[in-house]
């Protein structure tokens, strides 16, 4: 009889939880106020497909508008790619004048024009 009682109990809540369960679904389906209608007749035929194609509208207006995006985005990158190229040139010959200034100082130093201490200072031999 105990086992029967316990059967009994677990299918009634069992039985009440899954009717709770439906309950709820139920509801916030019903008062959901994003849900869709049922297109039962023409008119909300017309009107579900008038949406879509809105919809499709809108999708079509916001990927226009992300390509424009990726457009400049892109604009800026070869812009940002030239200037590197600039940068680059200028450092190259900023080099190549630090190199002949160093060749000069060399030159100088070498017959006795200059003195270059060991702390950077220069000093003109007369």
């Amino acid at each position: 009889m105990k086992k029967q009682a316990a059967a009994l109990i677990a299918a009634i809540l069992m039985t009440v939880s899954v009717g709770a369960a439906m309950l709820a679904i139920g509801g916030a389906a019903f008062f959901n106020p994003n849900g869709t209608a049922a297109s039962n007749s023409p008119t909300q035929a017309a009107s579900v497909s008038q949406t879509s194609n809105t919809s499709a509208n809108a999708d079509q207006t916001q990927i226009q508008q992300l390509q424009g995006l990726v457009a400049q985005y892109q604009q800026r990158d070869q812009q940002y790619q030239q200037r590197e190229q600039q940068y680059q040139q200028q450092i190259q010959q900023a080099a190549s004048q630090v190199q002949q200034v160093q060749t000069l100082l060399t030159a100088l130093q070498q017959n006795g024009i200059i003195t270059v201490t060991s702390d950077g200072r220069i000093f003109i031999n007369r």
